[in-house]
């Protein structure tokens, strides 16, 4: 019997950091971003370090940025996008491009301190495969979009096959070896928070409280956190499927009892007018209730029929730095 030990306790001068910056129209705050990140990977002497940043897209200078910075540190690596692809597959494209032995998604609104990495960096040294960055308050979020979370995590993890930690995002360290799991899984439209979950290995538990964005202005509007809802949920659940056989067993349960109602009132009573009204209401009531069925049907359906097209998950139209910085 023996022990194989984790990757990154094999101590190399070549261990590197990786960390994947998906930017979507950050172009006024990428300034600071880099002037608060890079010092605190520099304190990280006895690793190697590299920062992939993605392009998803963006409208504004965001590109133009990045290659500057690029210019300047040859640590930079920027991927742009032929177009906007969303947050999941720039995140997929990051996670492809890394070479590090930790990778560490973050967000460059800085609302994730960077100064976080240290103490992730730490557990991570003491064995953990991942480092779990949990914020200990959602107070920068408004009321509307704290309740649909909270709603929508106590829903995913009762109906879910793998539970998502509560206010955990995609700030995370993750060992080399998970992300070469989370590489192999073949889906391409990617709730990348349950496929984090899904992975599972050991993992361990930072706090910290979000900062309010310093710049800009967030792209996840309501019709976008309802679309993600929907895409966790039937990525790992098959139950909303499932619901509408109980539906319709208990409708049609409550038809038979009403039937049976109508033949006793009827021998008992005799025959009377029939109600429009209660009959339009059962007629109104039971199309609702197959419209319903039908739309989480085609939910499921339409996620068949992206993923048999096999389309990939992003397209790379230009990689800057590392020695190509040509547009």
């Amino acid at each position: 019997m023996f022990k194989i030990p984790n990757s990154h306790l094999t101590h190399s001068p070549s261990r590197c950091l990786s960390i994947i910056v998906p930017c979507f129209n950050e172009g006024d705050g990428l300034d600071a971003f880099f002037n608060r990140l890079e010092p605190i990977l520099l304190k990280l002497q006895e690793y190697d370090y590299e920062i992939v940043c993605i392009d998803d897209g963006s409208h504004d200078n965001t590109l133009e940025v990045l290659c500057r910075h690029a210019t300047r540190n040859p640590h930079i690596v920027v991927l742009e996008l032929s177009r906007n692809f969303g947050k999941e597959a720039a995140l997929t494209a990051g996670i492809d491009a890394t070479r590090g032995d930790a990778v560490i998604p973050l967000d460059a609104d800085l609302q994730h301190p960077p100064e976080l990495i240290v103490e992730m960096v730490k557990q991570w040294e003491n064995g953990s495969d991942v480092v779990l960055a949990r914020r200990k308050s959602r107070e920068t979020d408004h009321l509307v979009q704290r309740l649909v979370t909270q709603w929508f995590y106590r829903l995913h993890n009762w109906i879910s096959e793998c539970a998502i930690p509560r206010d955990v995002g995609d700030f995370r360290l993750m060992d080399k070896r998970v992300v070469e799991a989370i590489k192999r899984l073949p889906e391409r439209r990617r709730f990348m928070k349950g496929l984090f979950a899904w992975v599972g290995f050991r993992q361990s538990v930072v706090e910290f409280v979000a900062e309010s964005r310093k710049s800009g202005k967030s792209s996840f509007n309501a019709r976008r956190l309802w679309v993600l809802a929907l895409e966790g949920i039937t990525s790992f659940s098959t139950v909303p499927l499932a619901v509408w056989a109980y539906a319709g067993f208990t409708v049609a349960a409550l038809a038979l009892v009403y039937g049976c109602w109508i033949i006793i009132k009827t021998l008992v009573f005799g025959i009377d007018v029939p109600g429009y009204a209660s009959l339009l209401t059962a007629v109104l009531f039971l199309g609702g209730i197959q419209l319903m069925g039908i739309g989480v049907l085609g939910e499921y359906i339409g996620r068949i029929y992206s993923e048999s097209k096999q389309r990939p998950v992003y397209i790379i139209r230009q990689r800057y730095g590392g020695g190509n910085l040509d547009a």
